[in-house]
């Protein structure tokens, strides 16, 4: 299928309006990002197949993979975003789309401002990446936009980025999930895979693929059922539904399978540009600034080891383990009618 694939979006698609469902379509941008889309060259966008935003919060100076990059459009938002003191690496496989990129990055160092271009496009396979002139734990963060669903080998996929991020780094995608697992016939479908629909995952597997891969804890940041809009093709899916979500998996050791409290709290500063009166962390955490916020053990090492820790006061250790958070869906099964002293960071 990965031929099939690579001739979909080198040759088949000549711009987004030849796409014939609402999967590869985007959501409206946060404000602080409209500006930035706006210097971005018309080719570029024009030429640009997404499901979701990978723009996450704190990329100031860092080091960034772009998996799927096709045309650039991420690639160079993202570029803006780390800084001259950033880069910004993209692969692709489809030699057409990586010629869109490459033929903008002098307009784009303009339109930012840089003394140089801080983007680089490499031609690759996300399944190949070790194959890749890339180094190990080279990135702080790695991001895909709707392509982790074209893959035909996502575990490998997950274990080599997983290789590629610096300890505490962090890998932000938006993707193309399925409710149920969605027959073998359809994955062979060279339209529907093309559409990133017959490749998706059933969520619940992705996130023991996940786990197994050695990502413990994937945070869900945001979701949305997806419409399809086109009968021909609904009809061919029957009742399979299928939403656009974004995680984002921290690469961090030893994180614990559940939402364990040992008594910890952090202090978000507002110091992020982009979040001043409150910081995102998943669709479960949203911490306002200046609230001391409980959390479990996990999200504590997500903020103390990674990226944001300047921006944020941390409270407590790991010296004393409360058991479960209350109310995160992992209680004791046992009946017992003494009244719980536990909060939830869930």
């Amino acid at each position: 299928m990965r031929d099939e694939v690579q001739d979909y979006y080198g040759k088949h698609l000549s711009g987004s309006d030849d796409l014939q469902t609402n999967a590869c379509c985007d959501q409206t941008p946060p404000e602080h990002l409209k500006p930035l889309l706006t210097r971005l060259h018309d080719e570029v966008i024009s030429r640009y197949y997404g499901c979701g935003l990978v723009a996450p919060a704190a990329l100031e100076g860092t080091r960034v993979l772009d998996l799927g990059c096709g045309s650039g459009r991420d690639a160079y938002l993202l570029s803006a975003l780390v800084g001259e003191r950033g880069s910004v690496v993209g692969v692709d496989m489809t030699e057409e789309q990586l010629a869109v990129a490459r033929r903008h990055q002098d307009f784009h160092r303009d339109q930012f401002g840089h003394g140089h271009s801080n983007v680089m496009f490499l031609k690759g396979f996300i399944e190949e990446l070790d194959q890749l002139d890339l180094e190990p734990g080279g990135f702080d963060v790695v991001v895909s936009n709707c392509v982790i669903n074209l893959s035909t080998d996502k575990a490998k996929v997950l274990t080599d980025l997983k290789r590629l991020l610096k300890p505490g780094g962090e890998f932000y995608f938006s993707d193309v999930y399925a409710d149920r697992r969605v027959p073998a016939a359809l994955t062979r479908d060279p339209v529907l895979y093309g559409e990133c629909l017959s490749g998706a995952l059933y969520w619940n597997d992705f996130l023991n693929l996940s786990k197994d891969c050695g990502f413990a804890d994937p945070r869900l940041v945001e979701s949305r059922r997806l419409t399809i809009d086109n009968p021909a093709i609904e009809a061919k899916l029957g009742d399979i539904r299928f939403y656009s979500a974004t995680y984002r998996l921290f690469n961090l050791d030893g994180l614990e399978p559940a939402c364990e409290d040992y008594g910890q709290a952090v202090v978000y500063k507002g110091t992020v540009a982009e979040q001043p009166h409150g910081f995102l962390l998943d669709g479960h955490h949203y911490l306002p600034t200046g609230k001391v916020f409980p959390v479990c053990g996990n999200s504590w090492r997500m903020l103390a080891e990674s990226r944001f820790r300047s921006h944020f006061d941390y409270i407590g250790d790991f010296s004393t383990h409360y058991g479960i958070f209350q109310d995160c869906g992992l209680n004791p099964p046992f009946n017992d009618t003494t009244p719980s002293s536990g909060g939830g960071c869930c």
